[in-house]
């Protein structure tokens, strides 16, 4: 029988595993890390340095592979992306079948968790076949942004609301909710808003050594987060970074 683990490993600090994480390491047959290029050799970097810290089964194996590039050219987003999660699956299911065969135990592992603006679930059900799936939790960039700013993210009985950059930029700010968690913002979309009476909480590489945080008013820090992302993108290929926004009352 064939098993995909989805294994959650934090934002990059391998301190951040869990101990169900680390056992789910452990019982792999098979580890597959993807490599995003150049750029991001970061990332890569990281799921090697978690793999030489924690794995202690000299029986697990670990391939690397080259992941599909996600077609940019055409206007239909959903389309774009549906169509490069069928190249993932393709992808993934070529590695298990050239390394592993029809049995055994595959791991990924995920970064930040694999339920929260993580696709790593849907390309896993179109695998071909279809392995039995279990995930293992981990924590969030969310919780690791309001870690590092000492920051509880709701307010007291209060909802708040966890989107894209590409929504708030087109949608403006949700209805219903003073706090706004943003991910997946390729652009600094909060330059998007009137910035009065709004608060701002920012954070890049979270969990890893070159973790960059910023807050406070959004007229006031708003142009030096849109500088030392800038500035981080260009020193290191790559940014991933996530903020809140808070309306003051």
């Amino acid at each position: 029988m064939l098993s995909l683990s989805l294994i959650g490993i934090g934002c990059g600090d391998p301190e951040q595993l869990t101990l169900a994480a680390v056992r789910a390491i452990n019982a792999a047959d098979l580890i597959l890390i993807p490599r995003k290029g150049a750029d991001k050799s970061d990332l890569a970097d990281l799921r090697r340095t978690i793999c030489a810290e924690v794995l202690t089964h000299q029986r697990t194996r670990i391939a690397e592979f080259d992941l599909p590039v996600r077609d940019s050219a055409r206007d239909d987003y959903r389309k774009r992306v549906d169509d490069w999660h069928d190249a993932i699956a393709a992808a993934w299911s070529r590695e298990i079948a050239n390394r592993l065969g029809g049995e055994g135990r595959v791991a990924l592992l995920i970064w930040g968790d694999p339920s929260l603006y993580d696709s790593s679930l849907r390309i896993a059900r179109r695998l071909d076949p279809l392995p039995a799936i279990d995930v293992i939790p981990g924590v969030t960039s969310i919780q690791a942004l309001c870690a590092a700013h000492a920051l509880p993210l709701n307010d007291i009985g209060e909802p708040f609301l966890v989107t894209t950059g590409r929504r708030l930029r087109d949608g403006g700010w949700p209805p219903g909710v003073d706090t706004v968690v943003v991910m997946l913002d390729g652009g600094a979309a909060f330059q998007s808003l009137a910035p009065e009476g709004l608060q701002i909480w920012w954070g890049a590489y979270l969990g890893m050594p070159n973790q960059i945080i910023m807050s406070g008013d959004l007229a006031d820090v708003g142009a030096r987060i849109v500088a030392a992302r800038q500035q981080a993108r260009d020193a290191h290929g790559w940014i991933m970074d996530c903020y809140i926004l808070k309306r003051r009352s």
